[in-house]
């Protein structure tokens, strides 16, 4: 890459990456790249005679959308294309309250290897830059309009790239950007223990949500070659450490796979899981998946399933089915270049 990329720098890292004399400058640029300003031209507020200095330096974006699709006006999936050539895919998705959540990638393809999990099978090509992170949220803010929450769930394991979601995250937070509160967004991981405690202890402090899947440990191992070192009783531990650090409630999500993890063995496991975990449970049926040799369970089974937890004294809620005819539900998202 020949120019800096400017998307994830905060005002005083611009400042200092383009040698500016004012630091009120950093500031300007941070504000008009943030808004989405790709041209240096449409930033009125600098000085005619800087702009060919800085767009000499400088990229406000490196990505660039390749292909759109849709679904029924509730999920829409993007394929961008890098600067090095190589493609990612992102998702917005709008719920009954027409608000929109950007679902971002972390990484160009996954290494978790998860069986069940379409984007497992690239392989990790490379982690994204925080600035390729901020790229997709700005990308589809530009084709849908103002974006209130964001889910760090495309494809990749963002706690194996943390480094670079904590820049774009902070950038995302920033007063003088979109100023998007930690509330609003979430990390979803496999379970990286060494990273849940690094966030706990280190912030930044999103929501928390985990891939639990099942909560019979040898069937997890099955399904999620990374369980094997990020065992469920260490994996419990770092839990409990990120709710004592932030008082936040964490979500496990478990995706149903008919007959493997739809059992009644794994609704007692998990049952005897969580507590004293303050953790509310997400279902998602398996969506389906081109080569993946798994079946997503019969409604009543679902139905059965969730009524189970719920008499329990879970908190329970279901993933309805969204991108799934556009291969952008989880773990749907693939690119071949």
């Amino acid at each position: 890459m020949s120019k800096i990329p400017l998307a994830a720098l905060l005002p005083h890292e611009i400042t200092k990456a383009l040698n500016l004399a004012q630091e009120f400058r950093g500031k300007q640029i941070f504000k008009w790249i943030q808004k989405g300003t790709i041209d240096w031209n449409e930033m009125t507020d600098l000085p005619g005679s800087l702009k060919p200095e800085f767009a000499s330096k400088a990229d406000p974006r490196t990505s660039v959308m390749e292909s759109l699709t849709g679904e029924k006006d509730i999920s829409y999936k993007i394929r961008i294309k890098l600067f090095d050539g190589l493609y990612i895919e992102s998702v917005l998705l709008v719920d009954d309250q027409e608000r929109k959540t950007a679902c971002l990638s972390s990484q160009v393809g996954c290494s978790m290897g998860c069986v069940f999990c379409k984007t497992g099978t690239m392989g990790c090509i490379r982690n994204l830059g925080a600035h390729e992170i901020v790229e997709q949220f700005h990308i589809l803010v530009s084709r849908f309009g103002e974006i209130s929450h964001i889910v760090f769930m495309g494809m990749g394991e963002p706690l194996l790239n943390l480094d670079e979601v904590r820049k774009a995250i902070a950038v995302f937070h920033h007063p003088l950007g979109k100023n998007i509160s930690l509330r609003k967004m979430t990390i979803s991981t496999c379970g990286i223990i060494r990273g849940i405690k690094d966030l706990a202890l280190h912030g930044p402090h999103p929501r928390l949500a985990v891939s639990l899947i099942t909560a019979d440990e040898e069937t997890r191992k099955r399904l999620m070659p990374c369980s094997a070192a990020n065992s469920l009783e260490e994996l419990k531990g770092a839990l409990s450490l990120y709710q004592k650090e932030t008082k936040k409630w964490i979500t496990l999500e478990i995706v149903l796979l008919k007959g493997v993890t739809d059992r009644e063995e794994d609704i007692r496991k998990l049952i005897n899981f969580i507590p004293p975990l303050r953790a509310s449970v997400n279902i998602i049926p398996w969506n389906p998946a081109p080569g993946l040799p798994f079946k997503r369970p019969e409604s009543l089974r679902i139905q059965w399933f969730r009524s189970r937890l719920t008499e329990a004294g879970l908190v329970v809620t279901q993933r309805y089915q969204k991108g799934n005819s556009i291969d952008a539900a989880c773990g749907q998202l693939f690119v071949t270049e």
